[in-house]
């Protein structure tokens, strides 16, 4: 009985009773596939047919053999979801990603108290930091060596204290570390709420904190728009603030699960404050920050391995920020009615024409009174040509007389025009 034989390249039938050492040939390698190029790994030749690879003829002489060989093992395969091991042979399920509706549903409320994330400050950050910290310092101690001119008045709101000398210095600061606030013709501190309409009563309110005279004005901080972007890997979201030299001391980012707030001081006195809602939902424990000289990365741990269509959350609308000056926020609504030199809108010439619109009846009024005008005129001058053919040298001499004319040629042109009304009587 013929027998088929399993060696890798081989593929015949034989007689096992004439069966020896040299009557196979076949590869003892195996199959490589790589770069479109098949061929064995025990000869050299490789092809890019498939046909061709398999007409290949061995290199190895050996007897023929009827045995299978036997297939590789498969690795164990274990799932993330519930770390379970599965055994070859033995059915794997694998679970697809939530639905858009699923995460909605399960997403939690954004009023979740928020954890502040650890800061990871590098090495050349901490160098540039110490830098400035240094020049900060010297900056300062030139200010205050300085000697406070007589006559300058304290800087903080609410005391009118002037500056006598060294004397001044013991005395108490009493002032208003509030800001002023005007609102529905009301005037009053934001730190003691004593409400008032007269603006001199309002200056004459005393302060309702003590402290220190200040002679030196104070660099308040700058809230300032700082430029940002995103990206993603199968885990993680980066959110990148591009916020150079931040100091740690005085910056912190906070998250939970929904939303991340950002307050990022860098160069002395900006300040960076951003609030996102985040378009999934993050594992705070496995979050964290990272602060360099040029930017400060927070890295978020994505609590369900999704990719984010964005980073903030479409469905969110938010309220519109307080003001922390009222001054400036009355400021920033009033119209700014400087014009630049290099300004290219209506001269004042233009907008000394320009007239408003006006209303149907308006325009019909005054289409009459032109028409009433033009009749009156027509009138005027059809009499004047009657005038002219009846008496001409009335008519002449009425139109040449000028109107600084003596009595005697006046007495004239009377004479002349009663004589020519008697022979037209006639």
């Amino acid at each position: 009985m013929a027998l088929l034989c399993y060696n890798k390249g081989c593929g015949q039938r034989f007689d096992a009773d004439k069966n020896n050492d040299d009557a196979c040939l076949f590869h003892a390698g195996v199959p490589i596939f790589h770069d479109a190029l098949k061929g064995w790994s025990c000869c050299k030749k490789r092809t890019t047919d498939f046909s061709e690879f398999l007409s290949i003829r061995g290199c190895t002489h050996g007897r023929h053999s009827n045995e299978k060989p036997q297939e590789p093992l498969r690795p164990e395969v274990s799932s993330d979801k519930g770390d379970v091991k599965q055994i070859n042979g033995k059915e794997i399920i694998y679970q697809g990603p939530k639905s858009a509706e699923m995460l909605q549903k399960e997403r939690p409320g954004s009023d979740e108290a928020k954890t502040k994330l650890p800061q990871k400050v590098s090495a050349s950050l901490a160098q540039v930091l110490e830098k400035m910290d240094i020049s900060e310092r010297a900056e300062t101690e030139r200010k205050e060596s300085q000697t406070v001119i007589h006559g300058t008045r304290c800087k903080n709101t609410g005391c009118k204290t002037v500056y006598q000398g060294p004397e001044t210095d013991l005395e108490i600061c009493t002032h208003h570390p509030g800001a002023p606030v005007f609102h529905e013709g009301y005037k009053y501190w934001s730190c003691c709420c004593i409400k008032t309409i007269d603006f001199n009563a309002f200056l004459d309110q005393k302060g309702c904190s003590t402290d220190k005279h200040r002679w030196i004005p104070k660099q308040n901080k700058k809230k300032v728009a700082c430029r940002y972007d995103w990206h993603q890997t199968g885990s993680n979201v980066v959110v990148t603030i591009y916020a150079k030299n931040a100091n740690p001391e005085f910056s912190y980012v906070e998250a939970n699960r929904t939303v991340l707030t950002c307050h990022v001081q860098f160069e002395k006195d900006k300040v960076f404050k951003k609030d996102i809602h985040l378009w999934g939902v993050v594992d705070v424990k496995k979050c964290a920050v990272n602060m360099v000289p040029s930017k400060v990365e927070v890295t978020l741990r994505k609590a369900d391995t999704v990719a984010w269509g964005k980073l903030e959350d479409p469905n969110f609308k938010p309220e519109p920020e307080p003001v922390d000056d009222p001054n400036e926020a009355a400021e920033a609504s009033q119209p700014s009615w400087d014009i630049d030199d290099d300004d290219i809108s209506d001269s004042d010439e233009e907008w000394a024409y320009d007239t408003p619109p006006k209303n149907k009846g308006e325009e019909e009024e005054e289409k009459k009174e032109e028409k009433k005008e033009g009749e009156e005129e027509e009138k005027k001058k059809e009499e004047e040509v009657e005038e002219k053919k009846k008496c001409p040298d009335i008519y002449n001499y009425r139109t040449n007389l000028p109107s600084s004319c003596s009595g005697e040629s006046r007495k004239a042109y009377r004479s002349l025009e009663e004589t020519n009304g008697r022979n037209l009587e006639s």
